[in-house]
């Protein structure tokens, strides 16, 4: 069988059997097609028994020389492929892995970045005082999200049918569709009653979007990050130092921070939705005045 035909197959896989979210699916999409254009573009065939690591190994060294790829990308085209050589023995597709021996590259585990509570309190003192269009529906979301966690395509995905105001829980999909409930913040509370307050009927609908654009569209995580790029300017905040992403950050890091003696990194990993441990303890960082003291405790005594 040849290389195309095999990825329709293995795609069509992902998607019925393990149930895998668009955004993923694509994802995988994206990466093999990158290397079976590459097979192309350099004249090397692509039957699936006349792949070998070597083409591999040369694939990866266009991504990194031509392409500037980082290592963090290239560890997830390298996850990809290895996921797929595994899924084509198992359907004998093919008689010889050719990623065996593949080494994804280790990433710089740089710290993740993340606003101090000085940033988040003037986000948020912005978001209540700001009259604009919407100002309603934007403090909802970026307080329900520096309160959850959420990533920015589980916010945008939410429906009123997620939403029990009778318990004050959310229900987040998260990726591979699975599921985690999680606890309202008292500070969101009142304002999603009020927000929702605002909408007509059919907009209240359980199947309906909670949150839209002005066309009253369902946002994309595309539109969001541009309101909350928007949003840290006017709240003063380096619009080119801080994404969504890092108000994610931000929630893990601030609640480790705040609550060290009442959240530890399972219950954390639980509310983000992580589905290793090793993941969530990137935010051990948290930790540096535990460093501290022990470094200052260190003290040759006269």
């Amino acid at each position: 069988m040849n290389y195309v035909q095999a990825t329709d197959d293995y795609l069509l896989y992902l998607e019925v059997e393990k149930n895998y979210s668009i955004n993923t699916l694509t994802s995988y999409a994206f990466d093999l097609r990158l290397f079976g254009d590459f097979l192309l573009n350099n004249n090397r065939s692509i039957f699936l028994d006349d792949i070998n690591s070597s083409s591999v190994r040369r694939f990866i060294q266009d991504q990194v020389l031509n392409h500037s790829i980082k290592p963090r990308t290239l560890q997830r085209r390298i996850s990809c492929l290895k996921s797929y050589c595994q899924y084509c023995l198992k359907e004998n597709y093919m008689k010889v892995d050719f990623m065996a021996g593949i080494q994804a590259p280790k990433s710089d585990k740089n710290l993740p970045v993340y606003m101090s509570l000085v940033d988040l309190k003037r986000l948020f003192a912005f978001l209540e005082k700001d009259q604009r269009s919407l100002a309603v529906r934007n403090e909802v979301m970026f307080k329900l999200l520096a309160t959850t966690g959420m990533r920015r395509q589980e916010i945008v995905d939410l429906t009123w049918g997620q939403l029990d105001l009778h318990v004050n829980t959310i229900l987040v999909k998260g990726k591979g569709k699975k599921e985690r409930l999680l606890p309202l913040h008292p500070i969101v509370i009142p304002l999603i009653t009020s927000y929702r307050d605002l909408l007509m009927e059919q907009q209240k609908h359980y199947s309906e979007p909670i949150f839209c654009n002005k066309n009253g569209d369902q946002l994309n995580p595309r539109g969001l990050h541009k309101i909350f790029k928007e949003v840290l300017e006017h709240a003063g905040l380096p619009s080119h130092r801080f994404s969504l992403h890092h108000l994610r950050h931000t929630f893990a890091t601030l609640l480790l921070q705040e609550n060290k003696d009442k959240v530890d990194l399972k219950t954390l990993q639980e509310l983000l939705g992580h589905e290793s441990l090793a993941t969530t303890s990137m935010y051990t960082h948290i930790d540096f005045e535990q460093k501290k003291k022990a470094i200052h405790s260190f003290l040759i005594q006269n």
